[in-house]
């Protein structure tokens, strides 16, 4: 099963971060293959965790898709954890981690997935494969614009 793990040092807090990855609603302004993306909140869990629906439509030329990510916003320890709901996949599993780290944040990242279909597989396993792994300078780049560039990170 393709998955993908990153972790580096920006120059952002732990929140700030933590705010920029919740909200799925701008991915479309700044993340590649994105290209649709429709929220829902669906109130807290047990532990009074935020807990939001998101359908995301990824395109690549003619190929699109839509799928369902059920996202638990875990403010108290700084965890975003993405599971799949519906769609074109048979199992994705996503976990971000935002922790200080010197003058700045700690961001690890984490994805696993695979697709039902094997022609899928083919046609869009390449792309999201080299997206992931675009995933953690987007995001930092996505800050920078937000946030200000500040200070520069220590190194890991």
């Amino acid at each position: 099963m393709p998955s993908f793990r990153s972790a580096r040092v920006v120059r952002h807090s732990p929140q700030q971060m933590f705010d920029l990855v919740a909200d799925c609603d701008s991915y479309p302004e700044f993340l590649l293959l994105c290209v649709g993306m429709k929220t829902r909140p669906r109130g807290e869990d047990a532990s009074g965790n935020e807990i939001i629906l998101a359908e995301m439509e990824v395109g690549y030329k003619a190929i699109r898709e839509r799928f369902v990510t059920r996202n638990t916003l875990d403010r108290k320890a700084m965890t975003i954890a993405v599971e799949y709901v519906e769609g074109p996949f048979s199992r994705l599993r996503n976990i971000w981690n935002f922790a200080p780290e010197g003058e700045g944040c700690k961001v690890e990242f984490f994805i696993e997935y695979e697709f039902k279909s094997r022609l899928l597989a083919a046609l869009m396993g390449s792309m999201f494969d080299a997206v992931f792994r675009t995933f953690a300078s987007a995001f930092e780049a996505r800050a920078d614009k937000i946030y200000g560039k500040g200070a520069a990170p220590a190194k890991v």
